[in-house]
């Protein structure tokens, strides 16, 4: 570490300099500026630079590396494992740089480091256009490609990061570097899955679609009818157009006004039907699922940007999450599914979620880091909830939630669904191989791991 002297005035420097904000403990917006989604986190960096542009975010760099701080970087959105955060280090703070720049004409976008899906979903509906995005409006753009990708639109769009034209970076020096198909080749295939392990992304082309109209189907069961619901939501979407996704979800009833009194904070199983197409198309879907006994039923055409909200959970909750990802879900593994809900956190905004993969998923490009690819199905326990004192309860519940699909599993795992579960699951969300020729990479852009708040690649 440097000297006090030298770090006063090297501060001093960087707030002069930097367009942004610069905030260090005891300064207004220093604590608004170290909280993030999760509650369970409470780190206290020594520096947040909160970056306006890409000049920035090379001083902060250029900063943290000439003080040997450790550096972090948070991108706009979850980090529901803390990863954007340290104690005593640098934190390199991009979300204003949130700008999203359509070019309609070439079916692409540009994507500030810092944006959510809420910026780029709203810049490209009045084009008509869309790609693939996580699920709630509040996922962080960057991490969420970079990590893979997986929400509404990836059984016909395929995941986010193979929507990926080009990244802009910042190594680890300080030095601004652009990664494509042409430039930079191996560090583009390293972007496909490898996370932040390579610099830090201050803007990302993607690729988008024509998505005129999409529709959805959201329909609440009562939990005893949740076997049935999934089985039958299951053979609908196996036998469905690649236009369909959604998924299954246990989940609190909430305090909505399309939910009855009598319903709210009580256990509910829920079926989410999303269609990139026309409200016939989708409704001839929904059929079996419409002739279930159901006590919520909100169906038809709704803007795509706004079906992304409709499951956003609330900052400020103690958040454990994790995933398996299945090789198929017999009627054993449905059983098992819909019993542990039985003893998942209720009431609290927790989720036991079943996606479906299928379609352009397993239809894109096998060559980068993403061995999920190939799995049929998705279980995301996803634990949300107010009181430490139930920290135990939900954490195990999660677990168990893994464990009970274990006999099912591919082995294979997407990180961005998972906290720091240690490096025998990184390597399980990139696969062995794949780590190996991304080690050599780490050795090349990044050789003393300066970019590790991350799930990390180790230098070769």
């Amino acid at each position: 570490m440097a000297s006090l002297s030298k770090a006063g005035a090297a501060l001093a420097a960087l707030r002069e300099e930097l367009a942004g904000e610069v905030f260090a403990p005891g300064d207004p917006g220093y604590d608004d500026a170290r909280t993030v989604h999760n509650g369970m986190i409470d780190r206290r960096p020594a520096v947040i630079a909160r970056c306006a542009h890409e000049d920035d975010v090379v001083r902060a760099v250029r900063f943290g590396r000439e003080l040997d701080l450790k550096i972090a970087v948070r991108g706009g959105g979850h980090s529901v494992a803390g990863m954007a955060l340290n104690d005593d280090g640098l934190v390199v703070d991009l979300r204003r740089m949130h700008e999203v720049t359509v070019d309609p004409a070439a079916e692409a976008v540009r994507v500030g480091g810092g944006a959510t899906m809420s910026h780029l979903d709203r810049a490209t509906q009045p084009y008509g256009l869309a790609t693939t995005g996580g699920r709630v409006s509040t996922t962080g753009v960057g991490g969420f490609v970079l990590g893979g990708g997986t929400g509404w639109l990836d059984r016909c769009c395929g995941l986010a990061v193979d929507n990926l034209l080009g990244v802009e970076l910042v190594t680890a020096d300080g030095s601004r570097i652009h990664a494509n198909a042409d430039e930079n080749p191996d560090l583009f295939w390293g972007l496909h899955g490898g996370g932040g392990n390579f610099g830090i992304a201050t803007a990302l082309t993607l690729e988008l679609h024509e998505l005129p109209e999409f529709c959805v189907a959201l329909l609440m069961y009562l939990p005893e009818l949740g076997p049935e619901v999934v089985r039958t939501y299951r053979d609908l979407i196996s036998a469905a157009p690649v236009e369909a996704a959604g998924g299954v979800i246990y989940l609190t009833g909430p305090p909505e006004e399309f939910v009855p009194p009598q319903l709210v904070g009580t256990l509910l199983c829920a079926a989410m039907l999303t269609y990139a197409g026309g409200e016939e198309g989708m409704l001839k879907l929904a059929e079996p699922l419409l002739a279930l006994p159901h006590e919520v039923e909100i169906v038809g055409a709704m803007p795509y940007a706004d079906v992304q909200c409709m499951i956003d959970d609330p900052p400020g909750l103690r958040n454990y999450w994790s995933a398996e990802f299945l090789t198929e879900a017999p009627d054993d593994f449905v059983d098992v599914f819909c019993a542990r809900a039985d003893s998942m956190p209720v009431p609290s905004s927790t989720q036991h979620v079943l996606f479906p993969q299928g379609g352009a998923i397993a239809d894109g490009p096998h060559e980068y880091p993403v061995p999920y690819r190939d799995a049929r199905w998705a279980v995301h326990p996803f634990a949300a909830w107010e009181n430490p004192a139930d920290d135990e309860q939900a954490i195990q519940w999660v677990r168990d939630v893994r464990a009970d699909a274990r006999p099912w599993s591919s082995g294979a795992v997407y990180l961005n669904f998972i906290g720091d579960e240690g490096p025998e699951r990184v390597r399980a969300g990139l696969g062995a191989e794949n780590t190996r020729r991304l080690a050599e990479l780490k050795r090349q852009y990044d050789p003393d791991n300066v970019f590790r708040f991350n799930h990390n690649i180790r230098p070769a």
